[in-house]
C-alpha cells in the first residue's frame, strides 16, 4: 500500500487508525445535532481534539438525499469563516468539491482537502497539486455516488486515480462512496459495499470510512440520525476489520474507544 501523509500524520500501511471529526457548518445538515455555530467552532474543535481526533473536516453543504442547494459563495463565506475560527489550532480538512471554495480557503493553514467528486473538475486536480495538498477522493464518474455496485466502484476508484496521477497528485485517500448519493442507489447496495470493503484495498491506497449516522444505516435500524451512533460504531469496527485506515465521524469520543479496541485487538506481525 501507498501511505498518505497529512500534516506529518501517516496514514494507511501500518500506520495507527487516523480520526477525522466533522466540523459541520452546514445548518441543513441531514444530522442537525451536529451543526456547529460560529461562536461555538473554536471550542468545539480543542474538545473534538481533546477526546482523540487526529484531523478536522470542515465542510459547510450539506450532501445528503433531499437536501436544500446552496450557492457556492455561501459555501465559501461559510468555509472561510469557519476557517479563520480554527485556522491553526488543528491539522485541518476543507469538505468541498468547488474550486471557487478550494481557492478561498488555501488563503488559510489546511492541511488536506476532502472532493466527494473525485476531482471529475480537472480544476480541483489543478489546484491541489500546485497547493501541495494530500487529498480524499470519493468514487464519482459524473457525480459524486454514481457508482452502485462493489465492481462499478472499484472500476470507478481506478478512474479517481487516474485523474490524481494526470494531476500529479501522489498523496490521497480513497472513499468508496457508502451512502445514498443518487435516487438510483439503494439501502442494500451500500450494505453490499460494506461488506466488500476490502476488495478497494486492491488500489493500493489507503481507504476512508465515511459512514456515520448515515441514511442507509436508518433504513436498518428504523432511526432518525440522532438515535444512530451505536450502530456506527458497530460499522465502524467492522470496517476497520476490512482495512480502513482513517474514520470519519460525528463522534469522535466514542470513535476513539472502538479504535482504541480495534488496535489493541490487531495482529500485527
Amino acid at each position: 500500500m501507498f501511505p498518505c501523509t497529512i500534516n506529518g500524520q501517516r496514514v494507511g500501511a501500518g500506520a495507527p487508525i487516523r480520526l477525522m471529526g466533522v466540523l459541520n457548518v452546514s445548518p441543513e445538515s441531514f444530522f442537525r445535532s451536529s451543526y456547529i455555530p460560529q461562536e461555538q467552532l473554536h471550542t468545539r474543535a480543542m474538545d473534538m481534539l481533546q477526546q482523540g481526533a487526529d484531523i478536522l473536516d470542515v465542510g459547510a453543504r450539506a450532501t445528503g438525499p433531499g437536501s436544500p442547494s446552496l450557492s457556492i459563495s455561501e459555501e465559501r463565506n461559510r468555509i472561510t469563516t469557519a476557517l479563520r475560527e480554527v485556522e491553526g489550532v488543528a491539522t485541518i480538512s476543507v469538505d468541498t468539491m468547488y474550486p471557487e471554495v478550494l481557492e478561498a480557503a488555501l488563503k488559510y493553514e489546511i492541511h488536506a482537502v476532502n472532493d466527494i467528486s473525485g476531482l471529475i473538475n480537472p480544476r480541483m486536480g489543478a489546484l491541489i497539486a500546485d497547493a501541495a495538498l494530500p487529498a480524499i477522493l470519493m468514487a464519482a464518474r459524473e457525480r459524486p455516488g454514481d457508482a452502485r455496485s462493489v465492481e462499478e466502484v472499484g472500476r470507478t476508484l481506478g478512474v479517481v486515480t487516474q485523474r490524481c496521477h494526470q494531476a500529479g497528485i501522489r498523496d490521497y485517500i480513497l472513499d468508496p462512496g457508502i451512502g445514498l448519493w443518487t435516487p438510483q442507489r439503494t439501502v442494500e447496495d451500500n450494505w453490499e459495499l460494506c461488506r466488500h470493503f476490502s476488495a478497494f484495498l486492491a488500489l493500493e491506497r489507503p481507504l476512508l470510512a465515511a459512514i456515520s449516522r448515515k441514511s442507509f444505516l436508518g433504513g436498518l435500524l428504523n432511526k432518525p440520525a440522532e438515535e444512530r451512533m451505536f450502530g456506527s460504531l458497530a460499522l465502524h469496527m467492522l470496517l476497520l476489520c476490512q482495512g480502513a485506515s482513517i474514520v470519519r465521524t460525528h463522534d469522535v469520543g466514542e470513535t476513539a474507544d472502538t479504535i482504541r479496541v480495534f488496535e489493541k485487538m490487531r495482529v500485527r506481525s
